[in-house]
């Protein structure tokens, strides 16, 4: 599957509440209304919460990253052909101009970046089932990266996959992780679309990763010290922590025809 990752900024003089409450109860809704007109598979919102977490886990990282988001909107559809093809009809442009004037009123467009991705399970629960809820003890990771100046693209993302990747897996155990999954940035002329319609100014991540624990059962062992201590010094190796941020969240699933 193919997906859109939205990270938002909320518009200035909006309180993280009110924004967070219209994202859900008018957004969510309208977005939903229009789910079978744009070929959705599905969408989730994920909050940000508040508190000292996030600043926490930005200083295990050092302290100088960016701050963090106040939410990340997710579509997902089956291929990119079958969303290109879901959004020629009049009634897919009827519903994406609709769209586009609600974020505008709620969000700051061109502080929130914006691209399509494709997703990279490496630890992954099956079935599916992970979710931070609300009303649940399950709390959700957002990571959006941008890499080193000293690397390409293309030399980030195969340090990411085949090192990183298996260093989170042999470790998962230890630090309690539910579900791991690296998220990236897709290469397609679509990008530079969505970013037009917009006009988002922020250039978008290399990706994101994104994992789930449960904070009821979060451990405070030597093993789990261990493994947070060693994700963090070989994130140093591929990750500009300046041009990147972490926080935490709790997911609202909008849309899911799967």
């Amino acid at each position: 599957m193919i997906r859109l990752v939205h990270v938002l900024r909320r518009k200035p003089g909006l309180s993280l509440a009110d924004f967070h409450d219209y994202w859900l109860r008018r957004h969510g809704p309208l977005l939903a209304s229009f789910a079978e007109d744009l070929g959705i598979l599905r969408h989730v919102q994920t909050h940000t919460l508040e508190g000292d977490a996030n600043a926490g886990a930005q200083r295990a990282r050092g302290g100088n990253m960016e701050p963090h988001y106040d939410g990340v909107a997710e579509t997902w559809w089956a291929a990119e052909a079958d969303l290109e093809t879901a959004v020629a009809s009049e009634r897919a442009q009827a519903a994406v101009t609709a769209l586009l004037a609600d974020e505008s009123e709620f969000i700051d467009l061109p502080a929130s970046p914006i691209w399509f991705a494709y997703e990279y399970p490496q630890v992954n629960p099956s079935p599916e089932n992970v979710v931070a809820r609300v009303k649940n003890n399950v709390v959700r990771v957002s990571y959006p990266l941008r890499q080193k100046a000293s690397l390409t693209e293309a030399e980030a993302r195969h340090y990411w996959l085949t090192h990183h990747g298996p260093l989170v897996r042999s470790y998962a155990e230890a630090a309690g992780t539910l579900c791991y999954r690296q998220v990236h940035r897709a290469d397609t002329p679509l990008n530079a679309r969505v970013r037009e319609a917009r006009g988002a100014a922020v250039e978008p991540y290399l990706g994101h990763a994104e994992a789930w624990f449960d904070r009821g059962r979060a451990p405070g062992t030597e093993e789990a010290r261990r493994a947070g201590a060693a994700f963090v010094e070989d994130e140093h190796h591929f990750i500009d922590m300046e041009r990147s941020t972490i926080f935490f969240g709790k997911e609202h699933t909008i849309i899911d025809r799967r």
